[in-house]
C-alpha cells in the first residue's frame, strides 16, 4: 500500500525534524521551508494529501496548486494567520492541535499567577543581580493566590486545565465562555459561570484563554481594565492582540490594576522599546507557554491521527471555522 504523502511546512528546522521523526510508517513526510519561493515550494507540496504547519500559515496561492490536500493541520493552538474563509471555500478542513499544549500552558499559567503575586522576578533581580538580600519586605508585599477569586476567560481545553489545577489552591474559580458548559464539567473543574463584566469586577486574577478572532481582538481594553480591581492581576498566554497593549500599559503605570503576566504580545518579537518591558509590575515571557517535550510528542501524535482520519474518509477532530 502506498504511503500517505504529508508536507510539514515550517521554518523551524529542529522542531520540524523532531515531528517528522515521530511519523508512523504509513506516512511519507517531506519538510518544506515556507521561506522558499512559491515556485520552489509548489513541486514539493503538489502531491500532498495533508499539510502540517507551524506556524499555522499556509498561503492560498500554494493551496490552489495542491489539489490532493484534504487537511491543513496546525501544530499550534492558534490559527489566526490562516484565511479560513478562503480555505473553507476550497473545501479543505483546518484543524488545530486538539489541546495538545493544554497541560504546558496551564502549568505556565499557574507559574505566572504565583510569580506575579509573589513578585518573584523582582525578588530574583534584587537577590541575584543587585546582590541585595531581602531588602524592604514591606515594599515587596508578596501575595498568596490561595483563597483568591480567579476569573478564567475561555473555559476551553486550556481553561479547564487551569481551573482543575486551581482546586489545589482553594481559590474561588469563576469563568466566562460563549459556550454553555455541562454541569458535570463545571463540577469537575470546580468553576462557576458568570457574565464577563462580573468576572472582571470580582476577580483578583483574570486569566485569558481565548483564540484570536474578530470577537476577541482587543477584548481587554480601557473599559475592561477600568472594571478590574486596582489590586487585580491580568494573566495572558492567549494571543497578544486579545489585549490592547497601550491601554494595559497606562493601566499598569497609573495603578489601575496591580500587575500583569504576559506570555504573548501584539508584536512578536516585541520591539526593544516596548514600554511594558520597563515596568516592575509586569512579567513577560517569549510566547513559550505551550512548549514542552511532552507537548511536542502529543502534538505530533494528534496530527498524524488526524491525517489517518481524513485518509480513511472520516472527519478530522478539532476543526476550526471562521466563527471560532
Amino acid at each position: 500500500m502506498p504511503k500517505t504523502k504529508v508536507v510539514l511546512l515550517s521554518p523551524y528546522r529542529d522542531r520540524a525534524e523532531f515531528t517528522a521523526n515521530l511519523a508512523p510508517e504509513d506516512m511519507d513526510v517531506t519538510l518544506v521551508n515556507p521561506r522558499l519561493g512559491l515556485d520552489e515550494i509548489v513541486p514539493l507540496c503538489r502531491d500532498a494529501e495533508a499539510i502540517l504547519a507551524i506556524p499555522a500559515d499556509v498561503p492560498i496561492e500554494l493551496l490552489k496548486q495542491c489539489p490532493k490536500v484534504k487537511l491543513i493541520q496546525c501544530l499550534s493552538a492558534g490559527y489566526e494567520l490562516l484565511d479560513l474563509e478562503a480555505i473553507g471555500e476550497m473545501g479543505v478542513p483546518v484543524a488545530n492541535n486538539g489541546g495538545a499544549n493544554a497541560i504546558a500552558v496551564a502549568e505556565q499559567t499557574i507559574a505566572m499567577m504565583i510569580g506575579i503575586c509573589k513578585k518573584m522576578m523582582l525578588q530574583w533581580y534584587h537577590a541575584s543581580k543587585e546582590r541585595r538580600w531581602r531588602g524592604d519586605l514591606s515594599a515587596m508585599d508578596p501575595l498568596e493566590i490561595t483563597g483568591k477569586t480567579v476569573g478564567i476567560v475561555g473555559l476551553g481545553r486550556i481553561g479547564k486545565q487551569v481551573a482543575k489545577r486551581l482546586k489545589g489552591f482553594d481559590t474561588r474559580t469563576i469563568y466566562y465562555d460563549i459556550v454553555e458548559m455541562p454541569k458535570e464539567v463545571r463540577e469537575y473543574v470546580a468553576a462557576e459561570p458568570v457574565p464577563f463584566d462580573d468576572l472582571l469586577r470580582e476577580s483578583d486574577l483574570v486569566s485569558l484563554h481565548v483564540p484570536l478572532t474578530r470577537r476577541t481582538r482587543r477584548m481587554i481594553s480601557d473599559r475592561e481594565l477600568d472594571m478590574m480591581k486596582p489590586t487585580a492581576f491580568l494573566i495572558s498566554d492567549a494571543r497578544g492582540a486579545v489585549v490592547d497593549e497601550k491601554a494595559l500599559y497606562q493601566a499598569l503605570k497609573n495603578g489601575r490594576i496591580a500587575g500583569a503576566a504576559l506570555d504573548v504580545l501584539e508584536q512578536e518579537p516585541t520591539p526593544a522599546d516596548n514600554p511594558l518591558l520597563d515596568l516592575d509590575n509586569v512579567i513577560i515571557t517569549p510566547h513559550m507557554a505551550g512548549f514542552s517535550y511532552e507537548t511536542s510528542v502529543r502534538t505530533a501524535q494528534f496530527a498524524y491521527d488526524n491525517v489517518r482520519r481524513i485518509v480513511a474518509g472520516d472527519p478530522p477532530e478539532s476543526i476550526v471555522t471562521p466563527d471560532d
